[in-house]
């Protein structure tokens, strides 16, 4: 109970950050167009070409493996260069000052570099992942997602770290990993608040959305109410989805900014600091 009643306080202190620069939404606004285009990009030609069904069932095929790869590099950059915008935004609030959205560009533009080898190390990663998790045994098939979590915790402070810290992305994983030991044990709290806040919300809101449509259309015996209350549920569920997105991204910088120097702007450090407590 206390773990849920500390991710709830982060939730709610990091709406609060949000609620002073709400324009960070359009960060990862930025990054899921990025990521549709760069899907569309790739996948058109390849439809068009009929050879879809080949690079996904032939992955072993060097070319397939080469246009495979590609797609992981562009799209891991676009997300990771949109999240350091947000996160370096962030930072900037959390620090005191009053950040725009071109000072989130700035920075992100700013490392530009770090940030493309830190996409191609991510490529590389994700495909020696898919390619274990391809494999009939299950017991590699297990160690493949093992290998995700633990590759997941180590770089979870990358991003901070590539904004702030003139390092490259070999480094910035090392920081990272260097900066979790001081963060060790729940550090995984306050994400894991923020999934089941939103899961909840949105499992709540297609149930309604779902007997509201459905009781329309047996009482009324018209659609157009189930119609509009569908247009509705998207538009909630996206809107939910870039904000959840934000709050990550803020959640991130105010673990950085307590890794390194203790304190963490606007959220409470004492839940902060329950939320990641020493695990030794």
């Amino acid at each position: 109970m206390d773990r849920l009643k500390n991710s709830w306080e982060l939730v709610k202190a990091s709406a609060r950050v949000l609620a002073q620069d709400k324009e960070l939404m359009v960060f990862p606004f930025i990054s899921s167009l990025g990521v549709i285009l760069v899907s569309l990009t790739f996948a058109l030609p390849l439809f068009l070409a009929g050879r879809v069904e080949n690079l996904i069932e032939g992955g072993g095929q060097v070319a397939g493996m080469a246009v495979l790869f590609l797609f992981y590099l562009v799209q891991y950059f676009v997300i990771f260069f949109a999240n350091t915008a947000l996160v370096g935004a962030a930072l900037i609030r959390l620090r005191g000052g009053d950040p725009t959205l071109g000072d989130g560009f700035r920075i992100a533009f700013s490392r530009f570099g770090p940030i493309l080898g830190y996409a191609l190390v991510a490529a590389t990663v994700g495909m020696i992942l898919k390619a274990l998790s391809r494999k009939r045994s299950g017991l590699v098939r297990t160690a493949s997602s093992l290998l995700g979590l633990g590759w997941s915790i180590a770089t979870f402070l990358v991003v901070p770290v590539l904004a702030v810290e003139n390092l490259g992305p070999l480094q910035a994983i090392q920081r990272s990993v260097s900066l979790l030991k001081k963060t060790w044990g729940e550090q995984i709290a306050g994400n894991l608040g923020l999934g089941a806040f939103f899961g909840i919300l949105t499992l709540a809101v297609v149930l309604v959305s779902l007997a509201l449509g459905v009781g329309s259309i047996m009482l009324l015996e018209t659609p157009w109410v189930a119609v509009a209350l569908a247009v509705l549920l998207v538009v909630f569920l996206l809107v939910s989805g870039l904000v959840q997105s934000t709050l990550n991204g803020i959640y991130t910088a105010a673990v950085y900014t307590y890794a390194v120097d203790g304190r963490s702007g606007f959220f409470d450090e004492t839940l902060v600091r329950e939320a990641f407590q020493s695990g030794s």
